[in-house]
């Protein structure tokens, strides 16, 4: 037996999704800039996703620009913030996704913005006092933080962080790509400036996603070229790609309280379980449905003399999972997730991420695989 626990990083696709997608790839192979009928009927296909996103989030197909995937969207957000609003000041956390963090690295080191941190509690939590502090110093501000944690499912409550932005004139951006096709997004009733999408997350393709611009927001291209998306993103659409996520978001609001039911139950099963058979085990995050991710958890797990090889041994035991985020696994360095959190590094700890698709006989096979595993390494 084989069993996937690591949809933090990547969900496997949706059937449904690959007919949608090989039904354009076959039929549909016009340019969606040409003016003649393939090209009309291709651009057609486009438009007709972006109002199916657009629904399902609440908002103005305009405000819907395509992307590659969840870092270009983030970046997008990050620079264009910068470049055109006039943010002198972005204000993220420690424990933010790479996709952030590196390009707001890079904007300090070419464009002298400031960057401020605001503070984390040992389970991931931002401080709202801290971040009002900051916000009252008046500077022009992005504050960009994701909406639930990668690695240790933390959720944020976007509508409190975009209070305190409009009440200081701040720009906001969060990267919910963890949490879009996850969760109920209403974004006519939430405030914000910009949120990310990468239809991987949810069961649809790799290599596209979607970044939300609010209209109010006026900026430029980051990406030259033609003048797809309105002038936003230069170069020929990924039509399939845009048609694949499409479908899988279609998919993942047709039924969404029963995905999360099925997820939240096997999470719940399995927190109980482990900590029946590790006594002294404990979680990274929090754990509460309700501050939650209910598609991750991130287990820290007894020192054992060859903890290191934890994520080694249950792959060849069939069971895979991560130690962090994917887009790290080639970097010796520890998770900077944990570090921020002031978590303990000596001891193991494993990342397990849930999908509709996942099973309790998989969630018992792979509790079954820790427990011999510790049994052989103490």
């Amino acid at each position: 037996m084989r069993v996937y626990l690591d949809n933090a990083a990547t969900t496997q696709i949706a059937p449904e999704v690959v007919d949608a997608m090989v039904e354009v790839l076959k039929d549909d192979f016009g340019n969606p800039s040409s003016t003649h009928f393939y090209g009309r009927q291709v651009k057609a296909l486009i438009e007709i996703s972006r109002r199916k996103v657009a629904r399902h989030i609440n908002c103005s197909p305009s405000e819907v620009v395509f992307t590659s995937g969840g870092t270009e969207a983030d970046n997008m957000a990050l620079f264009c913030a910068v470049n055109d609003l006039g943010v002198k000041r972005i204000i993220t956390s420690s424990i933010e996704h790479h996709a952030v963090g590196h390009c707001v690295d890079a904007l300090v080191s070419n464009n002298s913005i400031l960057n401020q941190p605001v503070n984390v509690d040992s389970r991931g939590n931002i401080d709202l006092i801290h971040l009002e502090s900051l916000l009252k110093e008046g500077i022009p501000t992005l504050v960009s933080l994701m909406h639930a944690n990668n690695e240790i499912a933390t959720l944020l409550s976007l509508k409190e962080v975009s209070v305190l932005c409009r009440k200081y004139n701040a720009f906001f951006h969060s990267d919910t790509v963890q949490t879009m096709g996850h969760y109920q997004f209403d974004l006519m009733d939430t405030d914000v400036d910009f949120v990310t999408c990468a239809a991987h997350k949810f069961h649809g393709p790799k290599g596209i996603g979607f970044l939300y611009i609010n209209k109010k927001n006026k900026v430029e291209s980051l990406i030259y070229g033609g003048s797809q998306e309105r002038g936003l993103r230069g170069g020929t659409e990924n039509v399939y790609g845009i048609v694949g996520l499409a479908k899988a978001m279609d998919l993942a609001y047709e039924d969404l309280q029963k995905h999360q039911k099925h997820i939240q139950s096997l999470k719940s099963f399995m927190i109980e379980e482990l900590k029946k058979l590790f006594p002294t085990i404990s979680f990274h995050g929090e754990i509460e449905p309700s501050k939650s991710l209910y598609t991750v958890l991130n287990v820290c797990f007894p020192k054992t003399k060859k903890g290191g090889m934890l994520l080694f041994t249950l792959d060849l035991k069939g069971v895979a999972v991560s130690g962090g985020s994917a887009c790290s696994s080639g970097s010796n360095k520890g998770s900077h997730v944990l570090e921020g959190i002031g978590a303990d590094l000596t001891r193991p700890n494993a990342r397990f991420s849930f999908s509709r698709y996942t099973t309790k006989e998989e969630i018992v096979f792979t509790l079954e695989q820790l427990k011999s595993s510790f049994e052989q390494t103490l």
